[in-house]
């Protein structure tokens, strides 16, 4: 089971920082990611972070968002700056092929 937190409104310019804990039957998970869906819209890969902590981001993210990662806790998060209206949307952790249900960010002044 994943669970994300974290979501909300914000104005532009802000900032937000999500988190998501896998607990259940999880065992030396090698890479985790935040992926965004808005309506609609196939969801997009934002961030990914393996287990030694290599990361990869979306190019509309880089500069602004910043993945990490407790590997012992399982927990991945993801810190959010200078938002904009076009991040916008429903925002889904995974690991191992498992979801989340999602936590909703919108942008908005």
């Amino acid at each position: 089971q994943l669970a994300e937190s974290g979501g909300g409104l914000v104005q532009p310019g802000g900032s937000l920082r999500l988190s998501c804990e896998a607990s259940g039957a999880f065992f030396s998970i090698d890479t985790m990611a935040w992926h965004r869906a808005t309506s609609g819209n196939r969801r997009e890969l934002v961030a990914s972070i393996d287990r030694r902590g290599a990361t990869n981001y979306a190019d509309s993210v880089k500069g602004r968002f910043t993945i990490s990662r407790n590997v012992a806790r399982n927990m991945v998060f993801l810190q959010m700056n200078n938002l904009e209206p076009g991040d916008t949307a429903v925002y889904y952790c995974e690991a191992d092929a498992s979801w989340g249900q999602g936590t909703q960010v919108t942008v908005s002044s």
